[in-house]
């Protein structure tokens, strides 16, 4: 039976955005931000705060953001606080409580005036719960997110939209949020009242990082682990990053299936293992490796999306309490001899980590920058860096 707040009813009085799902059901609210329609898959992300981090993550190119928590937008927005810069993330979000104003002295502009320059579409009112508990039953669906200010909506026009894109699977995302040139990385953690600062020191190990979506706080924690870094495209060939001379050599988050991403992603990685470079990936950069390895990645049912999700690290048996966002997974049971799994996540057993027998390499599903979420797993930054050569040895 539908759930009757997402349903086939008229539009309500006053409703200026609407969420129109595949299968025809309709979800009506109060538009926000920019005016126009976006297609994606509709995702929910469980975190209560950094809502302007999950917006502007790359990963989430192509997907519509349903936050669960309800107070959205009531701490503004900021420049310090942007994940990526003239890149797309997620089109657009769905809130349940009407945005308020700012309270907080870091804010700089409103939510909807800051998704409105963005070019992201919003909606308030919405039964984000009854969203949320139709995902985790059916699955993740594709949708049109509308916003007119006027109410006015061609609902059988969105609905062949939403219908018609062909969803994720399949699809190469990091191709078309990836930086187009090589970037040499400076600023760090953040500091209140000191912004991104540069830890001191020299000799600090030069670190490639190919950038197939990432987020900006990855390449802060690279440099506040003490390596120097250098960020390439996502499509650069194994013998220029070989070029530049790494000591190590790091595989970036990012959107859309692995599957296709890893057509011209593999081969790279393939002979970075063979010249014995070391590696470190999250999240798609995890599912990299894992297929560079021989492994699968396979479509999850609704993924994983927030900043309060358990890992366990197999062989110490200790807990994480991690951030994630993805949609899609390594496959555990296909990872072959000399692969080794060393984190799963709690919440449905999936693999969350691995470690290549005989190798410097090793990567992670989840996203040990937080940004936003917890800082259990800033660990794996130091075991990296730790790892590689420095210039002055």
């Amino acid at each position: 039976m539908a759930d009757p707040a997402l349903s086939h009813a008229p539009k309500p009085q006053g409703a200026t955005g609407v969420l129109v799902l595949s299968d025809g059901a309709v979800a009506w609210g109060k538009g926000f931000g920019a005016i126009g329609d976006a297609v994606g898959e509709v995702c929910f992300n469980t975190a209560m705060t950094g809502y302007q981090e999950v917006m502007t993550d790359p990963s989430y190119a192509g997907q519509i953001v349903t936050f669960t928590f309800p107070h959205i937008g009531n701490v503004g927005t900021n420049h310090e606080d942007d994940e990526s810069h003239d890149v797309p993330g997620a089109v657009g979000c769905v809130v349940r409580e009407d945005v308020t104003a700012p309270a907080s002295f870091r804010a700089e502009d409103t939510f909807g005036h800051w998704l409105a320059s963005k070019g992201k579409i919003g909606i308030a009112g919405i039964d984000t719960r009854a969203l949320t508990r139709r995902i985790r039953l059916s699955g993740a669906p594709n949708a049109v997110i509308a916003h007119s200010p006027t109410g006015e909506f061609d609902i059988p026009a969105l609905l062949e939209k939403a219908r018609g894109w062909p969803g994720l699977k399949g699809m190469d995302l990091a191709k078309v949020v990836t930086r187009t040139e090589h970037q040499g990385w400076e600023g760090a953690i953040w500091r209140l009242g000191e912004g991104f600062t540069r830890p001191e020191g020299t000799g600090r190990p030069h670190v490639v990082a190919i950038d197939y979506g990432a987020k900006d706080n990855i390449f802060r924690n690279l440099v506040q682990a003490g390596a120097d870094v250098t960020v390439v495209p996502a499509e650069t060939p194994a013998e220029t990053i070989l070029e530049l001379k790494p000591a190590g050599v790091f595989l970036s988050n990012g959107p859309g299936d692995p599957a296709a991403t890893g057509t011209y992603a593999v081969p790279v990685i393939r002979e970075l293992l063979d010249r014995d470079v070391p590696l470190f990936g999250i999240c798609l950069g995890h599912q990299m490796l894992g297929l560079a390895a021989g492994a699968q990645t396979i479509k999850m049912h609704q993924g994983h999306r927030g900043a309060n999700h358990p890992v366990k690290r197999v062989a110490e048996g200790v807990v994480e309490i991690t951030s994630m966002n993805h949609g899609f997974a390594v496959d555990a049971t296909t990872l072959p001899e000399g692969v080794v799994e060393t984190h799963v996540s709690l919440f449905d057993g999936s693999n969350c980590g691995i470690e290549l027998t005989g190798k410097k390499a090793f990567s992670v599903q989840y996203h040990p920058e937080a940004s936003p979420g917890p800082q259990d797993s800033f660990y794996l930054f130091e075991k990296f860096v730790g790892m590689l050569q420095r210039k002055d040895d």
